[in-house]
């Protein structure tokens, strides 16, 4: 079964960051020394699936979670990685036989429940859906990561909002930038742990994401385009790679952001200054309800339908400044 582990602090006792494994409405506190995710997984994996539900004592009531993933580790995301989305964004599956890579700023991690400030000079905020993958062990250089060994190398699956400034990322050609403001990366509310033979099951994962009970978002993670195996190879012949470092695998179709028409598009890429062509993508966009706005709120869940893996859902509230 899986196992799903948790970051948090008491309430009324203490402000200082535990572990611990949730069972229900209940966590077995862990009593080890792990400043960071990846301490916790390469030191303290047997001790991880050691804890039953009989040590699970501490209602989750009384706590305040924290993300799974602590701020010292790679945030790393794949982008154009469903084929729903690549489609909704006015482009075409066959021409991205590349796996496109970018990063997140780790300051931008924040809890599953954390409301998240809209900075004042952002208009089109944007939500996406991912699976996040979280490593078990280092990675070496240019390894080969087979689609049956994925237990070997990566601890488990939590779920991320990869939350985007549209107005920053699309005009600016900076995914970085539009998506690194402090709380625009909501991970967790815990990582869950998968056996080998769970682990085959990702492409079951189902995904939701709605805002003010609408839906907005539903697909499976077999909509992949390049799934995690080829992806962990290819991110480990071009970098290195952590225990404890977090992969946010891409978003299904039902962002807020749209392409224009064919027709348009035409237009704009002929007729039309880079300057041109995005004042009116802001202008036409402000016109569009489904990017966030204070007061709204955000519902995520990742699961099978059979809820053998579930990955719980995250609460996001949007604040004003």
């Amino acid at each position: 079964m899986p196992r799903t582990i948790v970051r948090f602090f008491e309430y009324e006792t203490s402000l200082t960051p535990q572990w611990g494994v949730q069972f229900g409405s209940r966590i077995a506190p862990l009593s080890l020394q792990a400043n960071t995710t990846g301490e916790l997984l390469a030191h303290h994996w047997d001790t991880l699936w050691s804890i039953d539900d009989a040590d699970a004592t501490l209602p989750i009531a009384v706590v305040r979670l924290l993300a799974p993933v602590t701020a010292n580790q790679q945030f790393i995301c794949q982008g154009v990685n469903y084929r729903s989305h690549v489609v909704e964004s006015g482009l075409r599956v066959e021409d991205f036989p590349f796996n496109t890579l970018f990063t997140k700023a780790s300051s931008c991690i924040t809890a599953a429940d954390a409301p998240v400030v809209r900075p004042p000079h952002v208009q089109l905020l944007d939500y996406e859906i991912e699976l996040g993958l979280v490593l078990r062990r280092d990675l070496p250089p240019d390894t080969v990561v087979q689609p049956d060994e994925l237990e070997h190398w990566v601890a488990g699956v939590t779920i991320v909002n990869d939350l985007s400034a549209r107005d920053i990322q699309l005009p600016q050609g900076q995914f970085y930038k539009g998506k690194s403001y402090r709380g625009f990366g909501p991970v967790g509310p815990g990582l869950v742990l998968l056996s080998a033979d769970e682990w085959k099951r990702w492409p079951e994962l189902h995904m939701r994401l709605g805002v003010n009970g609408q839906q907005r978002q539903d697909a499976y993670c077999a909509d992949m385009i390049h799934g995690p195996a080829a992806t962990l190879t290819e991110l480990s012949g071009l970098q290195d790679l952590h225990a404890g470092d977090l992969i946010a695998t891409g978003t299904p179709a039902g962002c807020a952001a749209r392409a224009p028409g064919k027709a348009a598009m035409f237009v704009m890429r002929h007729f039309m200054s880079d300057a041109t062509k995005w004042q009116l993508f802001k202008r036409k966009s402000a016109g569009n309800p489904a990017y966030l706005q204070p007061g709204d709120f955000i519902h995520a869940s990742i699961r099978t339908d059979d809820g053998v893996i579930d990955l719980g859902v995250q609460t996001t509230a949007i604040v004003a400044p």
